[in-house]
């Protein structure tokens, strides 16, 4: 808990119990009389570049339209062209600095702590000379960058001060779709303003690090860092990203949930930086066809697609192909919920990793390891080679995968595909592919792939596990019957 007296909870705040046939709405003016104080306006300024050289006027008009550009109404004298007059020698000028300040935005923020701690998001400070945080009683002060997380998008600043109101912070594993909340920001600059709405869902994914509270509170630019509150005046979340097509409010907002804000604000205030674990896989979806093929009783885990080289996950023996489950006794949902998992793992840990592999499931122990600061390069995709010998399954026509490619790979056997005609061209398998397995059973040699292919139930769909320049997937192949 940080320092300081947290806000009481407001009794006024609870919805009043419906008398009729009409339910009446809460009131909200408690939570914001008390809440209002401790969110702060937050604007930036950067330093940029000016171009040196005349600060004649029409300098900006020369160019973009070259040196003989002249203002309109300019009478010329008899002989001379507008070159000549750009070579007359001018009056010396003084020198003019090499850079200025500018405004670079505004956002939101509130105290967490009454000795003057700030939360606000990454990107509402991110590139900013200067920092000012203006209170709604009028006063502003100029605000230290304690420490950032661009991954998830917060930042935690310090003002100097003391007996500073603050926001109490809530449980956000107790959000219910449907419950009124309310955002408190300044959108457009309009600092101190209010608007409430209900969330509209949790656990959002939108393909980034942090499952979202999406609500139909009203927020615009502006907002950004400001508090998502419940009835009890707590903060719930931090509102951050809208999804618009015009740039504005058009009732979809997203929160990044509290929990994980005050994970990393922990780390921020004691190191000034955000430590993560990794285990050095790619990962994709499990598609319900693909959860079929592989025998899986629904579609979860978090499909393995490439091992990377040296790294904890291929010590532990993961292999591509494989559908991760569980991870340090944790299971896995979605497939997005692998990384936020190992992201939040103390590099060091050793945690078990739960696999589905050939029908079964297989426990490996991966030494979690922290997340370097630049990543490893991607392979690029093989240049097929020509190979005399070709066989035909499946609609695929397949080669043996030359040696070298084998080695640059890092794989053994497999075959490469010529040519994808029917149901495997209609799968999305191209030439250049390598099949690595057809359902449980690894893949050799062409000849033997034909055997393999040859024996499977036409009835049921056909898992093909695919090598594509450094991805792994299952492709699922219907055969003709």
């Amino acid at each position: 808990m940080l320092g300081g007296a947290a806000l009481s909870t407001p009794a006024a705040a609870a919805p009043t119990a419906a008398t009729g046939p009409a339910m009446m709405l809460p009131d909200f003016t408690s939570i914001v009389e008390k809440a209002d104080p401790a969110v702060v306006n937050i604007r930036t300024t950067a330093t940029v570049p000016v171009r040196s050289g005349p600060q004649d006027p029409y300098d900006l008009f020369r160019f973009f339209f070259g040196p003989d550009f002249q203002p309109p109404g300019m009478p010329e004298l008899p002989g001379q062209r507008p070159r000549d007059r750009q070579q007359q020698p001018k009056q010396p000028q003084q020198p003019q600095p090499q850079e200025r300040t500018v405004p670079r935005g505004v956002g939101s923020g509130f105290f967490i702590s009454a000795d003057g701690y700030v939360l606000t998001n990454n990107h509402v400070v991110s590139d900013a000379t200067d920092i000012f945080v203006t209170l709604t009683d009028g006063r502003e002060f100029k605000a230290k960058v304690i420490g950032t997380d661009e991954r998830t998008d917060v930042a935690l600043l310090k003002i100097e001060a003391k007996d500073m109101p603050f926001l109490p912070i809530g449980d956000d594993s107790k959000i219910k779709k449907g419950q009124w909340v309310l955002a408190i920001g300044s959108p457009f600059g309009l600092d101190s303003t209010v608007t409430a709405g209900i969330v509209s869902a949790i656990n959002r994914d939108t393909g980034e690090y942090l499952p979202f509270i999406q609500t139909d509170v009203a927020v615009n630019p502006g907002n950004s860092g400001g508090p998502l509150l419940n009835l009890q005046g707590e903060v719930i979340g931090i509102n951050s990203q809208i999804i618009s097509r015009s740039g504005g409010f058009m009732g979809i907002s997203l929160a990044i949930p509290i929990d994980e804000v005050m994970r990393v604000v922990d780390e921020l205030r004691a190191t000034g930086k955000v430590t993560r674990g990794r285990i050095g896989v790619q990962i994709g979806e499990v598609t319900n066809d693909v959860a079929t093929a592989l025998g899986l009783a629904r579609a979860e885990g978090a499909l393995v697609s490439s091992v990377e080289g040296d790294s904890p996950a291929d010590a532990a023996g993961v292999q591509p192909g494989d559908v991760i489950l569980r991870f340090n006794n944790k299971p896995i949902a979605r497939w997005s919920d692998l990384p936020r998992m190992v992201g939040e793992t103390k590099p060091g840990t050793v945690a078990p990793l739960q696999v589905w592999r050939k029908g079964k499931n297989v426990t490996l122990d991966v030494k979690v390891a922290e997340i370097p600061q630049s990543k490893a390069p991607v392979a690029k995709k093989p240049e097929p080679e020509k190979e005399p010998a070709a066989s035909t399954a499946l609609g695929l026509t397949v080669v043996p995968v030359p040696t070298a490619t084998q080695a640059k790979l890092k794989i053994k056997g497999g075959v490469m595909v010529r040519a994808a005609s029917g149901q495997a061209d209609q799968a999305g398998i191209q030439e250049g592919d390598i099949v690595l397995s057809v359902g449980d059973t690894d893949i050799t040699a062409p000849d033997q792939f034909v055997q393999v292919a040859g024996k499977v139930d036409k009835a049921k769909p056909v898992p093909l596990l695919i090598r594509r320049g450094d991805q792994t997937q299952w492709v699922v192949v219907q055969p003709g019957k």
